[in-house]
């Protein structure tokens, strides 16, 4: 009978998204190779702009791609907050005034390849689906859908939101929030002449974003409370997605509105926003023994306040290396169970200096959402009149945060 091959790794990365692609890159430039295990025939480009705030570009700065991205985008001078109810702005202000804060609409596809083209070739396995997670002494024991073994000393669940890693920690599945979102992206042949502002609206039990990322793309998402009569909506194609958005947005601004309006249908994307609970933070297992989640995996937020990638590129960084203060002290003469030990340390003290940045933005991410989405009349009066300009303000102040350098051996 022939036996299955078992391919033999140090570091196992489940998921070739941010959090994934940062991690693997943050060990490379640490001298620790890893195998990054990704269920698509390709890297997931799917995706619009994200938020990518002075957080992350330091984490980006630290992995070595920060200059490769800032040279693709145009940097982001200020919000202006208008309410779509009484046609008041409701808050302006000027990005230039916080010194040195920096702030891009990047394009997640943009993003991915910048990190994935600085791992060394052979890195990422493509059409690798885990479907089985199993105990052998001191490692796991991967199975994937093609029939492939995988036995590594450290497993890194970056899966995203329905992680089969997290569900293997003990997580249960990411709360849905009774909200969702519709993303677009508008591209165009010239420079289509918008200003570098976040353009934001809000409506009773809506609001909306227009950014550009460059001169010639502009990324756009509306989020909407939604409800029993909103079930058909959901299952409807992206060209009635969009005659939806812009049906609710039709007090917008028409220089602003045109480019919702001039967004081809693929590229329009609706999704359900989930959250993961911060007790389960508190009580659950961030890592367990030689395993650990990172990114969506780990902290599914809203996308309220833009910190869910930069999150993700956070992660990346602080475990890449604690990861590495485990394997630095290798010596051949180690034995397993030694070499374990550290690995689970290294871990542990990942988690506990993840644990209470990513309760801090996942509730923060919840209630700025809450406040925002209301359509009550009580709370759109607080939020046009009082909160508006504290709930920016969120935005600098989650950003401010360093997660680090790299130990460089």
């Amino acid at each position: 009978m022939e036996t299955t091959k078992i391919v033999e790794e140090d570091v196992v990365i489940v998921g070739a998204g941010i959090a994934g692609l940062s991690t693997a890159l943050g060990l490379h430039r640490l001298g620790i190779k890893s195998l990054v295990l990704e269920s698509w025939d390709s890297l997931r480009v799917t995706g619009f702009g994200l938020a990518i705030w002075e957080n992350a570009w330091k984490a980006l700065d630290v992995v070595g791609v920060g200059d490769i991205l800032r040279n693709k985008h145009i940097q982001i001078y200020g919000n202006v907050t208008t309410s779509l109810i009484t046609g008041q702005e409701i808050a302006t202000l000027s990005f230039r005034d916080k010194g040195k804060l920096k702030q891009y609409c990047v394009r997640r596809k943009l993003l991915v390849e910048a990190l994935a083209n600085e791992l060394p070739s052979g890195t990422i396995r493509y059409l690798s689906k885990v479907v089985a997670i199993e105990e052998s002494g001191f490692s796991k024991i991967l199975h994937l859908a093609d029939g492939t073994t995988i036995k590594t000393k450290v497993l890194i669940g970056c899966d995203g939101v329905n992680s089969m890693v997290a569900k293997w920690l003990g997580f249960k599945e990411a709360t849905y929030t009774g909200r969702y979102g519709i993303r677009g992206f508008a591209e165009f042949e010239n420079n289509h002449n918008f200003e570098p502002v976040h353009m934001r609206f809000f409506g009773n039990g809506f609001r909306a974003l227009v950014v550009p990322c460059d001169e010639n793309t502009v990324s756009w998402y509306f989020t909407w409370t939604s409800t029993i009569q909103d079930k058909e909506l959901i299952e409807k194609n992206p060209a009635e997605l969009k005659e939806y958005v812009l049906n609710k947005l039709e007090k917008m601004p028409s220089d602003v509105r045109y480019f919702i309006e001039k967004t081809e249908l693929h590229a329009i994307q609706l999704a359900p926003f989930r959250y993961r609970h911060p007790w389960e933070l508190i009580m659950g297992n961030i890592s367990k023994g030689n395993v650990c989640v990172a990114g969506d995996a780990f902290h599914p937020m809203t996308p309220d306040i833009g910190q869910g990638g930069c999150c993700a590129l956070e992660d990346g960084v602080v475990l890449a290396r604690c990861l590495a203060e485990a394997f630095s002290k290798n010596s051949k003469k180690e034995e397993e169970k030694e070499q374990y030990i550290r690995i689970e340390e290294g871990l542990k003290k990942y988690a506990n200096e993840r644990r209470w940045r990513c309760i801090d933005l996942i509730t923060t991410s919840y209630i700025v959402g809450f406040i925002q989405q209301g359509n009550s009349k009580l709370v759109t009066f607080i939020r046009d009149k009082i909160l508006g300009p504290l709930i920016v303000g969120q935005l600098f102040k989650k950003s401010n945060f360093n997660c680090g350098k790299l130990n460089y051996p």
